[in-house]
């Protein structure tokens, strides 16, 4: 796989031409799932033996955090074929490699799961998406209930947790929701410490998005033993933890946004590698409520619009099996095309709305108030020449692209490449006129 470095200078000169009103059609497949891919790859810094995962997906991100697991001392391998190819050390070096670790989301699951490897471990502030602040205090406070001591330097940017010396992780209890919700990461920071330490640990208020529950299926295959009750996630940890083999789900947040993108060409689309239970029942419900007819097809799934067209709703994020809010944007662009007053509204996060001036760049009526987006449709897009702030702003823009008169041109394919592998193709291959040029072409 091309090294980070050199792949984030490509994907930063690259820009994306789309010239829309072409009818998407045809079949496609899913990638194995970004979110749940980076989470198992902190949970892989725990095996004791050889692991390789299955499906992982071919994006920046993969080859960040292969690099931060190299730096660990840790053999991996991710060569872009679908395999992530781990090999443990016995003497784990303690650190988050500063400036690759400031360059994904998952740096507190990862160093989480280096603390739980080698009592101690120093890590930068995440990176990744910034559509708003997104505070890692749930991960800090699991740290420091199992035992360690969290230090944070003078400018806010490095964490040192450590374990007192000749102590060990110890049992124990931690509450993990926010006020927006249960924190995925923050609960998988406790899973991933909590599996390594021999007796009971309960996480109070924890997440069960997909991330979490596949993080907690590969750890259960491998010995940890886990159970859900009133009280929330009690876990049993393992004195050793195996490696073997794992496949990585389905990803369906790409899922959804080709499904949605079809939908706004008024197209058809097959997808593989992922079933219609795999995406979340509000996904689903809302997919239908806006005139999409969803199908089991061939092991896939099958969407198309149904025969009234698309209609104007009202949404809300919210926690698994609740929207998930990384197709909000890229709903948003959907509903420009519905009939009506639309409104989505981010409860996940304080505020998502990267996406909006840039949709209003093509024309879209559609508007900001704090947590809620207002959109009012059908709006006839033309085409725009925008810049892309996050992975799914850009996806958002795409879509709004492929519907638009004319050729419209978009920067952001970074972001892009950080959480889609084959997206572009696969909007080729349905229809869609793409090209990218390098970014100097655009002077």
């Amino acid at each position: 796989m091309t090294t980070p470095t050199l792949a984030t200078r490509a994907a930063d000169q690259q820009l994306i031409h789309i010239t829309g009103g072409r009818q998407l059609t045809g079949r496609t497949r899913v990638q194995g799932s970004k979110n749940i891919a980076l989470h198992l790859y902190a949970a892989a810094l725990l095996a004791d033996t050889d692991l390789v995962l299955h499906q992982a997906p071919k994006i920046l991100d993969t080859g960040v955090c292969a690099q931060i697991l190299t730096h660990t001392g840790t053999q991996t391998h991710a060569p872009g074929d679908g395999t992530f190819h781990v090999i443990p050390t016995p003497n784990l070096r303690p650190v988050i490699h500063h400036d690759l670790g400031a360059k994904v989301r998952t740096t507190a699951v990862l160093a989480a799961a280096v603390l739980a490897r080698a009592g101690s471990v120093t890590f930068p502030t995440p990176g990744g998406d910034a559509f708003c602040p997104r505070l890692i205090d749930r991960h800090l406070a699991a740290m420091e209930a199992a035992g360690a001591t969290v230090t944070v330097d003078e400018n806010g940017r490095t964490i040192h947790a450590a374990l007192p010396t000749g102590q060990a992780l110890r049992p124990f209890r931690v509450d993990v929701s926010t006020p927006y919700g249960p924190s995925l990461g923050a609960t998988v920071s406790a899973l991933l410490l909590a599996a390594r330490i021999p007796g009971e640990s309960l996480i109070t208020g924890p997440s069960i998005e997909p991330e979490v529950t596949e993080t907690l299926r590969f750890l259960t295959e491998r010995g940890v033993r886990a159970a859900w009750d009133d009280e929330g996630l009690r876990i049993h940890g393992a004195d050793r933890i195996e490696g073997g083999e794992f496949t990585v789900a389905g990803d369906r947040i790409e899922a959804a946004t080709m499904i949605m993108a079809t939908a706004a060409t008024g197209g058809t689309i097959e997808l593989d590698g992922i079933t219609l239970p795999e995406l979340p029942e509000a996904q689903r419900q809302l997919l239908t409520g806006v005139g999409l007819i969803l199908t089991p097809h061939d092991g896939g799934i099958l969407a198309a619009t149904g025969p009234d067209g698309l209609r104007a709703l009202r949404a809300r994020t919210g926690p698994h099996p609740g929207l998930p809010t990384d197709t909000a944007p890229q709903l948003a662009a959907l509903l420009t095309q519905a009939t009506g007053t639309s409104h989505v509204f981010e409860a996940v996060y304080p505020r998502r709305d990267t996406h909006v001036a840039p949709l209003r760049a093509f024309g879209a009526d559609i508007t900001a108030d704090g947590q809620d987006i207002r959109i009012h449709g059908p709006a006839r897009l033309r085409a725009a020449d925008v810049q892309a702030a996050d992975i799914r702003a850009v996806t958002a823009l795409l879509i709004a692209a492929l519907v638009a008169e004319g050729t419209s041109t978009i920067g952001g394919m970074y972001h892009l490449a950080r959480g889609y592998g084959r997206l572009l193709p696969n909007l080729a291959a349905l229809g869609a006129d793409i090209t990218t040029t390098a970014a100097e072409a655009r002077r």
